[in-house]
């Protein structure tokens, strides 16, 4: 079978069940967490997936890679996970989980890219002009890249605003050379 198929029936089995107890909001979180996780420490999807380590080693690997305190439905989750054999599939599945809940929840991911760190005001301002022109609820990250020389970059769904003076350099460096 398909691992994006299996990963969406467990993401999607997973947030039924938080739904029902109320607990999509931490759920989410916790996902969140994880994917963090994996992304910071190279060696824990390796380690998770090998067959050598015992699976009550794994389960709490797994638990600490989701954050300190873990809702009782993330536990029986994970053991459901390691008793099928599918913790090769847990990274795909907190990623469907994620944007499952972001589709139901109408969350909109943006990033804004600056060549130097921006205001809170500021921040504001971009995430109310993309609330605006979205009607959902705005995740913001802000990144800072001097290679951006000055200006910004505004990106959300399949929008891009690139208002950064490297971009406009480039343009008048390309039309110099025609």
């Amino acid at each position: 079978m398909d691992i994006g198929v299996i990963s969406v029936r467990y993401a999607r089995a997973l947030l039924k069940g938080a739904q029902q107890q109320k607990q999509e909001d931490y759920l989410y979180q916790e996902m969140q967490t994880l994917l963090k996780s994996y992304s910071q420490v190279s060696q824990l999807r390796s380690t998770i997936e090998n067959p050598m380590l015992p699976k009550n080693k794994k389960q709490e690997l797994i638990r600490q890679a989701c954050g300190n305190d873990n809702s009782e439905l993330l536990k029986s989750f994970i053991s459901l996970v390691l008793k099928e054999g599918r913790e090769d599939l847990l990274i795909f599945i907190a990623n469907s989980y994620i944007s499952l809940y972001r589709k139901q929840k109408n969350i909109i991911q943006g990033k804004l890219t600056t060549a130097v760190p921006v205001t809170p005001a500021i921040e504001e301002k971009m995430k109310s002009l993309v609330h605006a022109n979205t009607a959902g609820t705005v995740e913001f990250k802000v990144k800072v890249d001097p290679d951006v020389i000055g200006g910004f970059i505004l990106e959300y769904d399949t929008y891009r605003m690139d208002a950064s003076v490297k971009t406009k350099l480039n343009s008048v460096l390309a039309q110099l050379k025609k």
